[in-house]
């Protein structure tokens, strides 16, 4: 999740949020499952002395390397259109992808053969 400053053109956000999209895709190498723009938001506190009081909220769920989430997180913070902005892992669908990984770990057995004489 990211906000964005509201004292931009509207135009200016979207092209944003879209761009930020194309971060995922093409520079970090991630899937982008889910890209929804919640508009402007009233923010609990005051930020960046007291500068704004609403921003312009978009919400993504996206798939990538561990390792690539430093990178799209210092592309955030160069962007100074971008004022906040919020990464977390889902553990929910972790356990869920160990979870089918255990199921197909199950061994099929192979019956004995035994010779009559």
């Amino acid at each position: 999740m990211f906000v964005v400053r509201t004292d931009l053109p509207e135009e200016e956000r979207n092209a944003l949020a879209e761009k930020v999209r194309g971060w995922i895709e093409n520079q970090v190498g991630g899937e982008v499952e889910e890209f929804t723009r919640w508009g402007i938001r009233k923010l609990a506190y005051r930020t960046q002395k007291g500068k704004f009081t609403d921003g312009d909220y978009t919400y993504i769920i996206y798939n990538a390397e561990p390792e690539k989430i430093n990178q799209l997180d210092e592309l955030f913070k160069v962007n100074q259109q971008i004022f906040r902005f919020q990464t977390i892992r889902r553990e929910d669908l972790e356990k869920k992808v160990r979870k089918t990984q255990k199921k197909t770990k199950i061994k099929v057995e192979e019956p004995e053969v035994t010779e009559e004489i």
